[in-house]
């Protein structure tokens, strides 16, 4: 989308919503986000803030902090539970030990494809687990495209569980992906992100997991040649507010807040779309080895385990039989 459009866009999107903000304290919300500037999910959240400042005169405004300028992704969801931060683009795997809900679309190949996933997180079940956050300090606004997660590491190609065979992992710092990794063999090894390329590089770790943007944007594929399309995760990424700073707002307010949060979702799909191709032509001139035919079944049978293990009681094993049973 062109700055222009965008422009447009925004202008457009606002027709008939000004008006219904009345109050006049500027509010300004700090928003954090561990990718860099530019990553489709900043852009995102950016243009969130956009359409808020031209439907409230600059009233609201947002103030994204990316490239982890606020920490890492757990200290800046423990700043987002207590309102010391306005707003926060997170994955949904460090949630996984705070809000029991979010491990489910985390859970590995729980979805089929990226439209499977996003009928179940649009919907009803998207907003049960939107709703099971609040008691935590955190209010859900939007879910962002993540694309689908694979291995990749500096050792050799992986084609089979057998593969993974003692390689040291990087994961994120959730017991989940960590039983996932160890049910196919390797050895977890959670991890903030910014220490992920010099751990490559140096020996400390074998590989990680991670989409195609991500895999190039940090250089990881400089240093781990081998990339295995098993797709194990096509788990989104998720804006959340502070419940703190929700609570203190106008219902007006809020209801831009949310208008705001749902148009930027199909302009961050649309970014995100744009960089997985551009981040495949990189990798692709880098002469990186990408495993792309792979028989996910083996994988998928390894993780009885890790279902057994975290899908613990009827309500979690009925948002797993209803993701499961979407056409």
């Amino acid at each position: 989308m062109t700055k222009a459009l965008r422009a447009i866009t925004v202008a457009a999107a606002g027709i008939g919503l000004a008006s219904a903000a009345t109050a006049q304290d500027q509010i300004v919300l700090r928003s954090a986000d561990t990718h860099a500037d530019g990553y489709p999910t900043v852009e995102a959240v950016e243009y969130m803030g956009e359409l808020l400042d031209g439907w409230t005169n600059g009233r609201i405004t947002v103030e994204v902090f990316p490239g982890r300028q606020l920490g890492e992704e757990r200290d800046t969801i423990e700043q987002t539970m207590i309102g010391a931060l306005d707003m926060n683009r997170v994955n949904l795997a460090p949630l996984n030990n705070i809000v029991p809900e979010t491990a489910i679309p985390s859970l590995p190949y729980i979805f089929r494809s990226i439209d499977h996933m996003h009928r179940a997180m649009d919907g009803e079940i998207g907003q049960q687990i939107f709703a099971a956050m609040e008691e935590q300090g955190l209010v859900g606004l939007a879910y962002y495209d993540s694309g689908a997660r694979s291995f990749y590491n500096t050792v050799r190609p992986i084609t089979s569980p057998a593969d993974m065979e003692g390689l040291r992992i990087r994961v994120q710092n959730s017991d989940l992906f960590v039983s996932m990794v160890e049910a196919l063999g390797a050895n977890a090894t959670p991890m903030e992100f910014g220490q992920v390329y010099d751990a490559l590089r140096t020996g400390v770790i074998d590989g990680a997991e991670n989409n195609w943007p991500s895999y190039e944007s940090t250089r990881h594929f400089e240093v781990a040649n081998y990339y295995t399309l098993d797709q194990h995760s096509l788990s989104p990424e998720v804006l959340v507010m502070s419940k703190v700073t929700w609570d203190a707002l106008s219902a007006a307010d809020q209801e831009l807040i949310r208008k705001a949060a749902a148009l930027s979702v199909p302009y961050m799909r649309e970014l995100w779309n744009e960089r997985v191709e551009a981040s495949r032509a990189a990798v692709a001139a880098n002469g990186n080895e990408v495993i792309s035919e792979v028989d996910k079944q083996p994988f998928i049978d390894a993780m009885g385990p890790v279902y057994e293990q975290f899908v613990t009681t009827p309500e979690l094993q009925d948002l797993v039989d209803r993701i499961q049973s979407m056409p």
